[in-house]
């Protein structure tokens, strides 16, 4: 078992390389040959996504139980 900073960082790096992945994948989608209207469904989807990923940080790493 991690002990409590141990989680904490790796949660944090783990959630920041997915984030950083999904808003740059978002991105290229955005402003590529799709542009901001084709786009826009993956847009919301990744802004869905990455809210469950905070969310699933928090409640794994920061919440105490």
């Amino acid at each position: 078992m991690l002990s409590y900073g141990t989680k904490f960082i790796l949660g944090l790096i783990g959630t920041a390389l997915v984030m950083t992945f999904v808003l740059g994948l978002s991105h290229s989608i955005s402003t590529g040959f799709a542009g901001f209207k084709g786009g826009l469904p993956f847009m919301l989807i990744a802004f869905f996504v990455l809210g469950l990923a905070i969310y699933n940080f928090w409640e794994d790493c920061i919440r105490r139980k």
